[in-house]
């Protein structure tokens, strides 16, 4: 996504699993901020379990990120966020 990465990723949670080791590169090349979940706990990470399920709807495990568009993603990001939350009583973010 090029120049346009840091308007679409405006942050990254992960795990510490050494695939995510150059990430802090990453940030600062990229001014995209990047969170760490606590190893071995999966309740720091829930809503992100939560989220890639949703995003696997789409976007299959395996695939390459290159065969969407940035207008692929934006779909799939505007069907996530618009989805009814249990912690908003049920409604939906917007």
């Amino acid at each position: 996504y090029g120049s346009k990465w840091n308007q679409i990723f405006k942050s990254i949670t992960t795990d510490n699993g050494s695939e995510f080791a150059d990430l802090s590169d990453l940030e600062q090349v990229s001014k995209t901020l990047v969170y760490y979940a606590h190893p071995y706990t999966s309740c720091d990470k829930g809503s992100v379990e939560r989220h890639n399920g949703l995003i696997r709807r789409y976007i299959p495990k395996g695939d390459r990120m290159d065969k969407y568009s940035v207008e692929d993603i934006a779909k799939i990001e505007v069907w996530c966020n618009s989805l009814p939350r249990k912690i908003l009583n049920y409604k939906t973010p917007e």
